[in-house]
């Protein structure tokens, strides 16, 4: 199955550029020949923080996002910035969202949270051995406060429908 074939682009035209992604209406020839019109979110990859505390906590954030008007609890996450290593934006992520700095990172996950219009790259990190440092920088546009819960109270969040956010839920099960 590894050579299986793709789409060939025919056209390309950028229709959005904003601070966090740009958008793209693509002419493509599919696999099978016919052609077709694709409207695709180009997303940087980002970075999801799993950080344990103790070995027996994990620490949530719970922030403001506008697109749904909800506070909700979440996994600390960032983009990965241009020239950035997925580790380094992780050890970055976790110090400015959550004021712990890891000694330890370790990528336990990759996955497309929508791809059927998306191209982000979700990389799961679990993120140990921290350390509270002063790099508690949030950017201009969080709110959030972090708060470490024991692991089981965490997943039970998910059951329960206190936690919302599905790169959340599915963080919680590589633990």
């Amino acid at each position: 199955m590894t050579n299986e074939p793709t789409a060939t682009t025919l056209t390309s035209h950028q229709v959005h550029t904003g601070r966090v992604f740009k958008t793209t209406q693509d002419r493509v020839k599919l696999p099978n020949g016919r052609e077709t019109t694709f409207d695709v979110i180009r997303h940087p990859p980002s970075v999801i923080l799993i950080p344990i505390l103790d070995g027996k906590k994990i620490i949530l954030v719970r922030q403001y996002r506008y697109a749904i008007d909800k506070w909700i609890w979440e996994l600390p996450a960032g983009n990965v910035e241009p020239g950035e290593t997925p580790d380094a934006a992780a050890r970055r992520e976790c110090a400015e969202e959550t004021g712990q700095l890891p000694s330890s990172v370790k990528q336990v996950g990759t996955f497309f949270p929508i791809p059927g219009y998306c191209s982000e790259k979700m990389l799961f990190y679990l993120a140990t051995q921290l350390c509270p440092t002063e790099n508690f920088k949030l950017d201009e546009d969080e709110i959030l406060t972090a708060h470490a819960f024991p692991l089981d109270e965490a997943k039970n969040m998910v059951a329960r429908g206190s936690i919302i956010d599905m790169k959340t839920a599915l963080g919680l099960t590589l633990v």
